[in-house]
């Protein structure tokens, strides 16, 4: 066997182990999840029953979890907030799960007390049919922590599943999801108005690309007080633009999944004319260049002009032979969104129109309960 050959089957067995070994680790922690889910789901099932039958009140359930971490010493997990945390996921769940106990049934056994074998039980076939089996997978395969973040920022039964499917898909920590619950995803995923399907080749690109975009995006990082303006009417496209330079890492997280930042005022010279792009980024995903344009006020249609030019040229001069046409994106503060369908057809290449608020623009209570933007700016300097 010569030295290529070796090396070639060499490199072959280290992606077979590699991907056997992450699909292990994936395993373990999806069977990981089910198993807390399961035990949570149980204690949180017993304690709901027996509250109901007994009117156990919160000293009685705050006595429970004393008495549990002294005898169990180095117990995580079960303490007064988590056991109402998982009595919460089992009564939102419940109308769900098939084969539950009832509270009558723990009430009529042995001497009126429940044994652990009659807790409430949580498994993939315990689920009912709003569970397909995807659906089921990605419930058991996301943590507790998930779980709450999503009863406690939704209401409606497919809004959960929504974001429970998307949690599962991308791996969100909760720190992301708990962003996008604030960004209200699920209301402003794939509706921003768009020319994809009748600009993009293939389909499935198109399809991908209406469901990547939202049509309103929360800049809550730019503070118009911060960037050193008296009023609102002081800040053009420059000053927001370069606050999102700044918070380039935010932007691309508001963004979504695979964006990377290529540049801002991005530079193209085509027959002597210069071109500058607001930011340009390039997504893995899609396997394109996204060219973003910032605008104040209300859209207009002399906007798209501007950047079907910027995305020709991009896409004569810039975008290299493997990558599909490039993709660009208006955000304005105000759009009549039934006029821009009506008017972006006109246009051969692919662009959509989406809105975006900044700090300013939202009610003076949230704003209050957004993070300082002193902290913001150290946090995102500590991740550099």
């Amino acid at each position: 066997m010569n030295d290529n050959n070796s090396l070639v089957q060499i490199s072959q067995a280290v992606e077979v182990i590699k991907t056997a070994i992450l699909q292990s680790q994936e395993r373990t922690i999806r069977n990981a999840n089910a198993d807390v889910l399961a035990l949570n789901y149980a204690v949180g099932g017993f304690i709901s029953q027996q509250s109901k039958l007994h009117q156990w009140g919160s000293g009685i359930i705050r006595t429970i979890s004393d008495k549990l971490q002294r005898d169990m010493p180095g117990l995580r997990g079960f303490g007064y907030e988590n056991l109402k945390k998982m009595r919460q996921f089992y009564e939102t769940w419940l109308p769900y799960i098939v084969g539950s106990p009832s509270a009558t049934q723990l009430e009529s056994s042995v001497n009126g007390s429940p044994t652990a074998t009659q807790l409430p039980v949580l498994k993939a076939k315990s689920l009912s049919n709003i569970f397909d089996v995807e659906t089921a997978h990605d419930f058991l395969s996301i943590s507790f922590t998930h779980h709450m973040e999503i009863i406690n920022k939704t209401n409606a039964l497919e809004e959960r599943l929504f974001y429970i499917k998307q949690t599962a898909i991308y791996k969100w920590d909760k720190y992301r999801l708990r962003d996008l619950l604030k960004q209200d995803l699920y209301h402003h995923q794939s509706l921003m108005p768009n020319n994809f399907l009748a600009t993009m080749p293939k389909r499935v690109q198109a399809l991908k690309a209406i469901g990547m975009f939202k049509d309103e995006y929360l800049l809550d990082y730019i503070n118009v007080e911060e960037l050193g303006a008296r009023d609102e009417s002081e800040v053009d496209e420059k000053v927001v633009e370069n606050a999102i330079v700044q918070n380039v890492k935010n932007f691309i997280m508001t963004f979504g999944k695979d964006f990377t930042f290529v540049g801002n005022q991005y530079h193209m010279e085509k027959f002597g004319e210069n071109h500058f792009i607001d930011l340009l980024f390039y997504n893995r995903e899609l396997t394109c260049l996204v060219a973003v344009e910032l605008k104040l006020g209300k859209f207009k249609p002399i906007y798209l002009a501007q950047l079907q030019t910027y995305l020709q040229v991009l896409d004569d001069d810039v975008r290299k032979p493997n990558e599909n046409p490039s993709i660009g994106i208006i955000l304005c503060q105000d759009v009549n969104k039934a006029y821009v369908e009506y008017v972006i057809q006109r246009y051969d290449s692919p662009m959509g129109v989406a809105t975006y608020k900044t700090s300013t623009d939202m009610p003076e209570k949230l704003r209050k309960s957004l993070p300082d933007m002193e902290d913001l700016k150290r946090l995102l300097s500590s991740n550099d």
